[in-house]
């Protein structure tokens, strides 16, 4: 037993979904997986689509799916031959009925990977998929999963924020794949969460006792989000990184206080991202007439990213809830003062170095937003609280040491029964 506590980790990292170009999930794989490497630990991801963009010295598998979601060929149509696969029917027959079934398949075709595999790892780590063919590795050797926040709360809020009755029902089949999650993470002797909200969330809502989870913060990519000086700050510049259309980002509650904002400053908002073609984002800003003062970004490389957080006068994470919070933490990596919400764990992350507002109040990101626009040196405070925090406190190196540990004790913990 003592050797394989002590000596460098072999991992085995699975990811359902891994966009590569945002953050989230694909940026929590690719950066742990990175910092478990430079720890002199071994580590392979294993990814369905999208995949993500692994750091040298980790290796990827892939694990390809019909990819339904694929926005350059959006629910396909799949041959014949590839419908003579099981796993591939059923995501597609659960795609079709307005279901989402890549977590399932995902652990499926993973699980057939690696039952003969299994002796070349220590641990699996699974991260968020939460699936049957976890639940079936877990049975033949250390596993830990984690969670970052629940998604029935994102769920509740869809269903909530929808008036009529069909759509509600559509969002409670989209996230009917919850319950597999909720039976297998109960199974799980040992959970990672990223703050003690979420702790106490997914406690909550997944019946899992408080004493099986490791908080452990999200690290922030300080190697590429930090301030350059060279740039000069943009005066009444606003960035808000998610221009997702569901309500839990909250984007819309910020419109309505640029609107009135506007009406009192000349000031410009910056989304990263693109909008859905006339979903409730795009529609709200027509509502408002506020298009010429709204410029979407559209997907850009990380590099841009860096530099329109170097351009703006400050940041907004109006999110009605979050796990964690990591674009509060990259802005605050740059030097951007940062105006956030209270929701979930974003004061974990942000403390007493940004300014924390109600989730869903307008008004109160409005006269967040106006302090800091008439207040420069306020506003340069803020800016220098929040890189000092960062650089303290939340970093991939110590996310990742405390990750170890984790692993070591599920090993431990394994081989004692």
């Amino acid at each position: 037993m003592n050797h394989i506590i002590d000596r460098p980790l072999r991992i085995c990292l699975l990811g359902y979904r891994s966009n590569p170009h945002c953050g989230g999930q694909g940026g929590y794989i690719r950066n742990l997986s990175y910092a478990l490497t430079r720890l002199g630990h071994t580590v392979d991801v294993i990814s369905g689509q999208q995949y993500p963009e692994l750091k040298d010295g980790v290796r990827l598998i892939r694990m390809p799916s019909l990819d339904l979601y694929n926005p350059d060929d959006l629910f396909r149509v799949p041959e014949r031959r590839e419908l003579a696969d099981s796993t591939n029917l059923i995501e597609w027959l659960g795609t079709s009925t307005m279901g989402f079934p890549e977590p399932f398949t995902f652990g499926m075709r993973t699980y057939r990977y690696l039952k003969q595999r299994l002796k070349a790892y220590d641990i699996i780590h699974d991260n968020q998929s939460l699936s049957y063919g976890v639940w079936a590795l877990k049975c033949r050797m250390p596993t830990i999963a984690t969670i970052h926040h629940p998604i029935t709360v994102d769920r509740d809020i869809a269903v909530k924020s929808e008036r009529k009755f069909w759509k509600k029902l559509r969002h409670l089949r989209w996230y009917s794949f919850l319950d597999m999650q909720k039976r297998v993470s109960r199974t799980l002797s040992h959970v990672i969460t990223v703050s003690d909200c979420a702790r106490k969330d997914i406690s909550r809502e997944f019946n899992i006792p408080e004493d099986r989870f490791s908080i452990i913060p999200n690290g922030i990519n300080t190697d590429l989000f930090y301030p350059i000086p060279e740039i000069e700050r943009e005066t009444n510049r606003i960035i808000v990184t998610n221009s997702a259309d569901t309500p839990l980002k909250g984007l819309h509650y910020l419109l309505p206080a640029i609107s009135s904002i506007s009406r009192k400053r000349d000031i410009r908002l910056i989304v990263i991202g693109t909008p859905k073609k006339n979903g409730l984002v795009e529609r709200l800003i027509r509502a408002l007439g506020i298009g010429n003062l709204v410029t979407f970004t559209g997907r850009i490389s990380d590099e841009d990213f860096v530099r329109q957080y170097a351009r703006a006068t400050m940041a907004v994470v109006p999110s009605i809830y979050e796990g964690f919070g990591l674009p509060a933490g990259e802005a605050m990596a740059c030097g951007v003062p940062v105006i956030s919400t209270t929701g979930g764990a974003l004061p974990e992350v942000v403390g007493d170095a940004g300014i924390l507002v109600p989730p869903a109040d307008t008004d109160a990101l409005e006269r967040a937003i106006l302090d800091v626009l008439d207040n420069p040196g306020y506003a340069e405070t803020l800016s220098k609280a929040g890189y000092e925090r960062v650089q303290k406190h939340l970093t991939w190196t110590a996310a990742a040491e405390n990750t170890v540990e984790a692993y070591r004790q599920v090993i431990y913990d394994y081989n004692r029964l």
